[in-house]
C-alpha cells in the first residue's frame, strides 16, 4: 500500500486547497480547439508594459549566468527615490505573494489568529493556514470591508489583519476616514497589512495611501506590487514598506535572490515611465464605464470598482455563463470559491476586448 503522503505533511496544509488561477489561453486552446482568444481573468494590464521595460530586459540578457544582486539594491533606491521612504523600509518579493507569504512565515504561528474579510483575496486564507494559525473571517458589508467589524474581532491571539485595498475580487475601497478610525483602535502590537496591488489604478482624493501611515503607525506593511498597472506580471516582482525592524525580520525568512535579474531591470524601468501608468489608469476608466453601461442594457450591475476589474451579477450562476464563454473564446473569472455563485469577474480591457466580451455575453444570455 502506497504511504499516506498527505498524512505526512503539517496539519495547516492539509487542508489547503490550491490557489486556482485565471485559466490560461493555452489551456483553452488544447481543451476546445479555439485560437482568437481574450483573456479578461487575471487583472491583466491589456497595454502590456511600458517600452522601457522591453529595452531594460535586453539590455540584462547577457547577464543570464549571473545571480542576481539578492538585495535588489537598485530597485530599493528608485523605489526609496520615487516614494521618498527609507531604503531600510523596502522588502521585495516574487510579486506581492511572496510578500505575503513572507508575513505568514515571520509572524504567524499555531495559536495565533489573522483577520480577513469574507471576498477578500484567497491567498490570505492559504498563507494563514500554510503555517497552522487560525483565519478569522469578518463578514463583509456591501461586498466590502466592515473595519468596525474587524476591529471588533481582534483578540489577545491576533497577530496580523489583512486589508486589501482595492479589494480583490470585488473591487470595493476603504475611504481615509473610516482606515482613520481603524488605526486608533488596533493595537500596537497587530500587524496591519495594507494589500494595495491595485493602488496605481485609484486617483481619487478620499482613496487612502497606505505611505501615509508609516510615520504614524509602526505596525503597517505596506504591499504593492509591479504586476498590474505596470504590467509585469510575468516577471513576478512585489514589494513592502514597513518599519526596518519588520523589514529586518521578513528578511531572515526571505529567500535569497527571490527576485530574478531581468525582474529588477524591469521593475527600475517600468517605475521611470509614469507616463504608461498614466495611460493604463486613464484606459482602465474609460473601459470600466464601457462594460458597466454594456451590462446595464442587458439588465445586469456591478458592483463599483477602483482596481482594474469588475463583478458583474448575473442574476443565475456564474459558472454556467462561464463555461459558454469559454466557448465564444472569452476568458473571465468565475468567483464561486470566493462566495458569489451569481457573480463573473472580469479584467477591464482594450475598447475592442471589452466589446468582444460584452457581445459574447449577450449571445450567452
Amino acid at each position: 500500500m502506497a504511504c499516506d503522503f498527505i498524512a505526512l505533511a503539517t496539519p495547516g496544509v492539509q487542508k489547503i486547497s490550491p490557489y486556482q488561477p485565471g485559466k490560461p489561453t493555452e489551456e483553452l486552446e488544447r481543451e476546445l480547439g479555439i485560437h482568437d482568444i481574450i483573456k479578461l481573468a487575471s487583472n491583466e494590464n491589456p497595454l502590456g508594459c511600458s517600452p522601457r521595460v522591453l529595452r531594460a530586459i535586453d539590455s540584462g540578457l547577457i547577464e543570464l549566468s549571473l545571480y542576481p544582486d539578492g538585495n535588489g539594491f537598485v530597485l530599493k533606491q528608485a523605489l526609496a527615490n520615487f516614494y521618498q521612504r527609507p531604503l531600510a523600509e523596502i522588502t521585495l518579493g516574487n510579486g506581492s505573494n511572496d510578500i505575503l507569504e513572507l508575513i505568514g512565515r515571520a509572524f504567524l504561528k499555531p495559536g495565533d489568529e489573522a483577520i480577513y474579510a469574507q471576498h477578500s483575496f484567497a491567498v490570505y486564507p492559504l498563507v494563514v493556514q500554510a503555517v497552522g494559525a487560525t483565519g478569522i473571517t469578518v463578514p463583509a458589508v456591501n461586498w466590502g470591508h466592515d473595519l468596525v467589524a474587524m476591529a471588533k474581532a481582534i483578540t489577545a491571539k491576533t497577530r496580523v489583519i489583512f486589508i486589501a485595498n482595492p479589494n480583490n475580487p470585488t473591487g470595493t475601497w476603504v475611504e481615509k476616514d473610516a482606515l482613520d478610525a481603524f488605526f486608533k483602535v488596533v493595537p500596537e502590537n497587530v500587524l496591519v497589512v495594507l494589500d494595495e496591488a491595485y493602488g496605481e489604478y485609484v486617483d481619487t482624493s478620499d482613496f487612502p495611501d497606505g505611505i501615509d501611515y508609516l510615520d504614524r503607525y509602526p505596525n503597517v506593511i505596506v504591499s504593492r506590487t509591479f504586476s498590474k498597472a505596470y504590467g509585469l506580471a510575468g516577471l513576478r516582482v512585489g514589494y513592502a514598506f514597513a518599519h526596518p525592524d519588520i523589514t529586518n525580520v521578513l528578511n531572515r525568512v526571505r529567500q535569497p535572490f527571490n527576485v530574478n535579474s531581468l525582474a529588477l531591470r524591469a521593475a527600475v524601468a517600468a517605475l521611470a515611465d509614469q507616463d504608461f501608468v498614466s495611460r493604463s489608469r486613464t484606459l482602465n476608466s474609460i473601459g470600466m464605464k464601457q462594460i458597466t453601461e454594456g451590462v446595464q442594457v442587458m439588465g445586469l450591475s456591478v458592483i463599483p470598482s477602483r482596481g482594474n476589474f469588475l463583478c458583474v451579477h448575473l442574476k443565475q450562476a456564474g459558472l454556467p455563463v462561464y463555461d459558454a464563454l469559454l466557448r465564444q473564446g472569452v476568458i473571465v473569472r468565475p468567483v464561486t470559491n470566493y462566495g458569489m455563485p451569481d457573480y463573473l469577474r472580469v479584467t477591464i480591457g482594450t475598447h475592442g476586448q471589452n466589446e468582444r466580451f460584452l457581445s459574447a455575453l449577450k449571445a450567452v444570455l
